[in-house]
Formats: structure tokens, sequence, C-alpha cells
């Protein structure tokens, strides 16, 4: 806290058993002439220290500077970002651990990080005072969230083991092993809007699945990470993957590379189902002592990863180097790279370009 005195500014900057060092500043110099000067003063009970200001809650603190959560995902607050504009809530608070996530800004950290930003300032002294002015207004507060109620867009779903041809053969065309796939998927059959449809269906940790065929990508809710564990003793690594397909990828080039020891069952993993689940994957990836990420090599993917690093540090490797030049790992089993893919797709609009000005040309001359 700032102590004032005529024209000279105190602050707080260091402690030692139960005394305080202030700094002080007078019209911009001290009075020896250098910027600033330091005394030693018994610690007074109103001044807060960094571990004080470390116990209070990162959401009772910023419900007293009026922001409120969206919702509530497990031990995770989702707030509309204080820290910008935004109309998706991507901050989240973690209230177990009292620390805080802007995934839209890609920063985070405890309640001075928080500090940090909200007050546009890198001054310890001057934060931990603008906290402890704060710190009256900040009273404990539960939040209630109304359920919503949506009519499910698929119905009539039944679960099948995966055996029809056509699913098969587009499985094939991406290079998967079709007995794994087996293995892990299911064939869904389900109705939209009253037409039928059957489609590969790969589950998530909350019941809903995600569906691939041919002609279609999408998933039927609730949508979720999907969390595959090891029988036996608890694993210390983990696998990190953005879609099911990446997954399928590496267990197809397991295969592949080691047929008689693929050592399938040497890890867990997390398939993230979207980069929109990452902080439910940050929280099932708490107890492994190795996180290895296998993520898109996009932007999405690359901040994913690095979301997974901040909260886990050391424990985490980036593995997209391995197939860098690939979009993801079933392009990488392919043997697609990024150039040909937009090359083919440079292709197709240009195919679709002169069947256009064709088109055109035709109708024009049955015009004349």
């Amino acid at each position: 806290m700032y102590i004032q005195e005529e024209r000279t500014y105190y602050f707080p900057v260091s402690e030692q058993a139960g005394l305080v060092w202030y700094g002080y500043i007078y019209n911009g110099l001290n009075r020896t002439g250098a910027l600033f000067n330091y005394f030693l003063i018994p610690k007074k009970e109103n001044v807060m220290n960094i571990e004080d200001v470390k116990q209070i809650p990162i959401a009772d603190y910023l419900h007293s500077l009026g922001y409120s959560p969206v919702k509530q995902q497990g031990n995770g607050l989702w707030y509309k970002s204080p820290l910008r504009e935004e109309h998706e809530p991507s901050f989240k608070v973690n209230t177990d651990r009292n620390l805080w996530y802007d995934f839209g800004a890609g920063k985070g950290g405890n309640i001075i990080a928080l500090a940090k930003e909200l007050y546009c300032s890198d001054s310890l002294p001057y934060l931990l005072n603008r906290i402890a002015e704060q710190t009256p207004h900040v009273r404990p507060v539960s939040f209630s969230f109304p359920q919503r109620r949506t009519e499910p867009s698929f119905q009539h779903l039944e679960v099948r083991d995966l055996i029809h041809p056509a699913l098969l053969r587009y499985l094939q065309g991406r290079g998967i092993n079709v007995e794994l796939a087996k293995r892990e998927c299911k064939e869904l059959h389900f109705t939209n809007n009253g037409r039928p449809f059957f489609a590969i269906g790969f589950p998530n940790m909350a019941g809903g699945y995600e569906v691939r065929n041919s002609f279609f990508k999408g998933c039927i809710a609730p949508k979720d990470i999907t969390h595959i564990r090891q029988q036996g003793e608890p694993r210390e690594k983990c696998l990190v993957f953005e879609g099911f397909m990446d997954y399928l990828s590496f267990l197809t080039l397991r295969m592949k590379n080691c047929p008689t020891m693929p050592d399938l069952d040497r890890q867990d993993y997390v398939i993230l189902n979207s980069t929109v689940n990452v902080p439910k994957a940050i929280d099932v990836l708490y107890p492994y002592e190795r996180i290895h990420c296998m993520l898109d090599n996009d932007k999405a993917g690359y901040e994913a990863t690095r979301a997974i690093e901040l909260e886990y540090s050391y424990r985490v490797r980036d593995f997209s180097h391995n197939y860098r030049g690939y979009s993801d790992l079933n392009d990488y089993l392919c043997g697609r790279k990024q150039e040909q893919k937009n090359e083919a797709s440079q292709v197709q609009e240009t195919k679709q370009e002169t069947g256009q000005r064709a088109a055109s040309r035709q109708k024009r001359g049955r015009g004349i």
C-alpha cells in the first residue's frame, strides 16, 4: 500500500522477519539525488505481501470487478475475457488451483499475472497495492447456471459393430488399418431431419460420438474428449491427438513399423476431438509424467500445444516436428504433403471455374 506524506511516496519492496523494506520517491528523485531509496520499518497489518495476495480466489476477485462466469465445466469457470472483447467465453479460471488462462490471448497464471494484464503494469509494488485496494470489496460468491434443453439433431441412433463395406473403404482410402479401426470405432445408424444416415462413430467420455463418412464430418452431442486408459498399472505417459483419424493413423504407423511388438498399450491416449476441448484435456492430463503432443501443424494445433505446455511445463513434448511439412498425422500416413494438398485444391478450384465458364458459354450459345 502506498503511503503519501507531502510529496513523498513510499511503497513496500520486500519483507524480512516481520519488517518491511520501503522505497520512497520525492518529486521523482529521492532526497539524496537517486531515483530510489530504502528504509526499514515494522510491518503493518494492512500491508499485503505476495503470499497474502495469492490466497485471494481469482473468481471472487473478478466478481468484485463486475465479471461473472458464463458457464462451469468441472472445476473450471468460463468467462468472456476481461482482457479483450469477445462473443464466446475463452477465459478459464481453475477454482481448485486458483489459476486462470485466456485461450484467445494465450496468457495465464496466478492473480498477480492477472493484475498485470488488468492494470497494464509490470510494477509488483503497484500491482500489490491495486489488489490490496480492491480486497475490501472481495466477497465469497457461488454461481448457478441455467440448464438449457435442446432438441437432438440426430434421432433413432443405433450403435453397431463397424462392418459396412462403404465405411471400411473410406478408412482404407485414408490409409487406416481396418482391423484397428473396428476395435476403436462403431458403426452408427441414425436419422437427421427425417433422412437416414450411417457413419463411423468414435465415442467420447460424455457418451457422444465423433461422426465421419465420405460425405459428412460432425458429432453427436455431447461433445467431449476421449480418454483411453490402459488396464493394469497407471501409465506414466500419455499421447495427445487432435482428432480420432490422427489417433488411428498413429496406431496404423506403429503396427507398420513394429509389427511384432507395436506396444500400443504402453501409454494412455487423449483425443481432443476439437481444440476447443483443450481445457478438458488439461484436467485429465494432470497425473502423467510425460505428455507427448501430436497435434496438427497449423495455428490451432500450435496454440493448443502451447496451452498444454504452459500448464505442465517440462512434462510436455511437442512431436509435430516428426511430420513437419504435413498438415497432420493422417496426411503423413498417406504421404500427402501440405504443398500437394494446396496444389490439389488449386486444381479442383481451376476445374470448377473452367466448368462454370464452359457452362456459361454453353448457355449463351443455346440462347443465341
